[in-house]
């Protein structure tokens, strides 16, 4: 970026005051002296003509150079000049002619208008010369943010920029990082280094940073503060405010500094944009690529222990009818096997939700039906556990996939049998909704669900403290939240009305529901 700078002489609304400036009139007069002593020697010479012309040429520069309140004074003054020393009687400002005095008024009157147009084409010129500096200024400011791939060198190029263009000195306030535990604002950058900042000037920035409005000298907030600040606006709202003083502690901004001050910071907030973009799809590529790599290892582990798994099964099955007097510990190395044979499972589910690779097939279920196979096929896991169903006569069916659903009861009730403690209750309930959809839950007897967990359970290897002593893998309740999902189901957890245990429900949409006797459908 090219050595850009923002004075205030290309401020149009910083020019010579209202009335002018003292060297402006003093250079006026001496034209509108230098053109009396020339038309003083034409005069002599007898050629009087063109003379009150030549008094033009100091108005026309008065109302160029220094605006209309000097063109028309100075205007004024060269009509008096040129009556008092040229139009007859000399020296004294009467006029005896009526043809002079409309000469006079004729002057004047050019005078003022050839000032109000040379006055309209100074600020014409002044503001595009602006216009051209600010818009320079933006485009080597863009040219430099996008670079950037970091924030702190986003607000460490703005501070130096701002300071650079404006002359000014320049602080850069964020919010405080999360984990430091604070809510405040903490100095990001600054230009030059700024290590110190008193409190008035923090309370206006942390004024600035909530309201998203600016705060300090020349606004109508805080004006006590030396430093000027203004917010860099994001997409969800304040991320920086910067602060900008002088340090001849004067205004720190002119209006039209202002103006290009706020685009210089939107292009900020554009930037910063970027780069929350750029990481936050980093980080997805991250999670996508870490996911891909578990999914594969699963699936490969899953796969390389179902086989030697199926073979074990099979063999301890026929070395329990041919060995009876090992029946107690072939029944031991059985049940384990199957609890393995049920971890390999999830595994291979879990690569099957993750992956998309589920294939529903849908007909219509009865819960009751669906529980008890659920429950004798655990059976051997469950022990001396009393197991109760609730459930209606009368309950409609479901238009659910069968395996899908049997692998969610399956997962729920092996959770409650976990941590429900070896003599505990199961209870497997089911309801109408009602929103007419249907209602089935497992609860279980054990200390229930610690605040605050009931959506974390469904992690994937999510394991709850005291999980440790209850065994498992903490893929079961991922498990079900998936089969769920893919079927159109809706399953919370939380604690027994009665908080004696935890109650794990799938909400079974209206939709989905079938009266008895009622034709299948496919689902959408």
């Amino acid at each position: 970026m090219s050595d850009l700078s923002i004075p205030e002489s290309h401020d149009p609304h910083r020019r010579e005051g209202r009335w002018g400036s003292g060297t402006g009139y003093l250079v006026s007069f001496a034209l509108v002296a230098l053109v009396t002593l020339i038309g003083g020697v034409l005069f002599a010479r007898g050629n009087s003509t063109d003379i009150g012309l030549l008094y033009l040429i100091p108005v026309m520069y008065a109302g160029t150079r220094h605006g209309l309140a000097t063109g028309v004074v100075v205007g004024l003054a060269s009509s008096l000049a040129y009556n008092f020393f040229f139009i007859p009687p000399t020296h004294t400002l009467s006029v005896d002619n009526p043809e002079h005095f409309i000469t006079l008024l004729i002057l004047l009157g050019v005078a003022v208008v050839g000032s109000q147009l040379a006055a309209q084409v100074r600020e014409q010129a002044m503001l595009a010369e602006a216009r051209a500096d600010r818009n320079a200024a933006l485009a080597g400011f863009a040219r430099r943010l996008t670079g950037l791939s970091r924030r702190d060198d986003v607000w460490s190029v703005a501070a130096e920029e701002v300071a650079r263009l404006f002359d000014v000195r320049t602080i850069v306030l964020v919010r405080a990082p999360a984990e430091a535990g604070d809510h405040g604002l903490v100095l990001s950058a600054s230009s030059p280094p700024q290590h110190r900042i008193e409190l008035i000037e923090m309370a206006a920035a942390q004024w600035c940073f909530d309201n998203a409005v600016p705060a300090g000298p020349g606004s109508e907030t805080l004006t006590a503060s030396e430093w000027l600040f203004h917010p860099v606006i994001g997409p969800a709202g304040a991320v920086a405010v910067m602060g900008v003083g002088r340090a001849d502690a004067g205004e720190p901004l002119h209006p039209g500094q202002a103006l290009l001050l706020r685009s210089l910071l939107d292009q900020c907030g554009l930037a910063l944009s970027r780069i929350v973009a750029e990481e936050e799809a980093r980080a997805l590529g991250e999670v996508q690529e870490r996911d891909r790599l578990r999914a594969a290892l699963l699936s490969s582990v899953s796969h390389d222990l179902r086989t030697p798994l199926t073979t074990v099964l099979a063999t301890l099955r026929a070395m329990r009818a041919a060995v009876p007097e090992q029946e107690a510990q072939l029944a031991a190395a059985r049940t384990e096997a199957e609890r393995l044979n049920r971890f390999v499972a999830n595994l291979l589910d879990m690569v099957r939700i993750e992956t998309g690779a589920l294939d529903r097939m849908v007909q219509l279920v009865d819960l009751a039906e669906a529980a008890g196979s659920a429950i004798e096929d655990l059976r051997p896991v469950l022990g001396a556990r009393r197991i109760a169903v609730a459930m209606p006569d009368d309950l409609p069916l479901a238009l659910l996939d069968p395996q899908l659903f049997h692998h969610c009861l399956i997962n729920l009730i092996d959770n409650a049998a976990k941590h429900g403690g070896p003599g505990g209750t199961i209870t497997v309930a089911a309801e109408t909704a009602a929103d007419g959809g249907l209602v089935l839950s497992v609860q279980d007897s054990g200390p229930g669900l610690p605040p605050g967990e009931e959506q974390r359970v469904f992690a994937m290897f999510t394991r709850l403290e005291g999980s440790d002593r209850t065994g498992g893998s903490g893929l079961g309740l991922a498990i079900v939240k998936g089969f769920a999902e893919a079927m159109g189901l809706m399953v919370r957890a939380g604690n027994r009305a009665d908080g004696q245990g935890a109650r794990f429900a799938l909400h079974i949409p209206p939709h989905l529901v079938r009266a008895p006797g009622a034709p299948e459908e496919e689902m959408a």
